[in-house]
């Protein structure tokens, strides 16, 4: 559990009688931090040095030794002496496993990540909210590998979204595909490329170019509640509206990606906007299980031929769909095209609806 100043110590920081030390990046394996002062108030996630250690703090402490107490997490010999290596001695990242702040993971990927929230096990190359890349025994940490060889690299991820939000990660995406295997792995190259040019394209459609979280129009917000269903909305009437990168909404569609995520996404919709792990995994849970208005799931239109006019009546249906919308449709067209010639691939035919 996290602890907050107590009123002396709050008094004593506002008259100015102590010093606070905010968390920095912590020291590589051979320097030693700052040492550590009984007198100084430490916030979560600073590191100091003491006994030839570096220690990382927890929780905000005062006066709490490090290796005598447990707000302090050690990071190993410090200054060159000890087991070489030792410093990156810390524990191979667990999910579902409760992290306090300042907690030091390694990752599947060999990388080191730092808990700057505590948190239940999110996965760090996910939940950047949570996790922040780590500097261990002088190796800086990289992005992750792309698992299994996504067709779109992250030069070409960056230049299909150049002013996107960083909670839209390419990690995120990729890492969020394990979930499900079989998109844009499905077919040939062709075939590949053209899926994830098509969900893609929809999904900058559905956010700006990955810009926005949440729906924009907030008087649609209490839309998307239908008390019909026997579970009702227990998080609002006015809670499910859309979010991510296919702008998930009403209450059915997050209680059927919840069941089958295994997140309680009915209950606690605003986790698909704070969590980019959740968010991706649903915009993926929708392509490639889901039909919505259409007749096929948009993972199937795609690499049955059906081509991408099928995936924009599958998410939007008679909305856009012959004649309803035509500029929203061909905005959908304009985004698969760009992103098709990205990557080096005929966007094929039956492009509208």
């Amino acid at each position: 559990m996290r602890r907050s100043l107590t009123s002396s110590a709050a008094a004593l920081l506002a008259a100015g009688a102590i010093s606070v030390i905010l968390p920095t990046s912590p020291a590589s394996a051979a320097d030693c931090a700052a040492a550590w002062q009984a007198a100084t108030a430490y916030q979560g996630g600073a590191v100091v040095s003491y006994n030839g250690h570096n220690w990382s703090a927890k929780w905000w402490s005062q006066n709490e030794t490090p290796g005598t107490a447990g707000v302090w997490a050690d990071q190993g010999v410090c200054g060159g002496g000890g087991t070489p290596g030792q410093s990156c001695a810390h524990p191979n990242w667990v999910a579902g496993q409760w992290y306090a702040v300042g907690s030091i993971v390694r990752y599947t990927d060999g990388n080191y990540y730092i808990a700057v929230h505590e948190n239940p096990g999110y996965d760090p190359v996910i939940s950047h909210w949570y996790w922040d890349p780590y500097t261990c025994g002088g190796t800086t940490p990289t992005d992750p590998p792309d698992p299994g060889g996504f067709v779109v690299s992250q030069a070409q991820f960056n230049q299909m979204f150049p002013s996107r939000n960083s909670f839209y990660s390419y990690s995120g995406l990729t890492a969020a595909m394990s979930a499900f295997p079989a998109f844009a792995k499905t077919g040939s190259d062709t075939v590949k490329k053209q899926e994830a040019a098509a969900f893609l394209a929809n999904v900058s459609h559905e956010t700006g170019g990955l810009v926005h979280i949440v729906e924009q129009n907030t008087t649609n917000y209490p839309h998307y509640c239908d008390a019909g269903q026997p579970y009702g909305c227990p998080a609002g009437q006015a809670a499910y509206y859309g979010r991510g990168p296919i702008q998930l909404s009403w209450n059915f569609n997050y209680k059927a990606a919840g069941d089958a995520l295994g997140v309680n996404l009915l209950n606690d919709p605003w986790k698909v906007e704070r969590d980019s792990a959740i968010a991706w995994k649903t915009a993926l849970w929708y392509w490639m299980t889901q039909h919505g208005p259409g007749t096929m799931t948009p993972h199937n239109a795609m690499v049955n031929g059906r081509g991408f006019g099928e995936t924009i009546r599958s998410i939007n249906g008679e909305k856009e769909c012959g004649g309803a919308n035509p500029g929203q449709v061909q905005s959908r067209v304009n985004a698969y095209q760009r992103f098709t010639q990205i990557l080096g691939v005929s966007p094929g035919g039956n492009l509208t609806c």
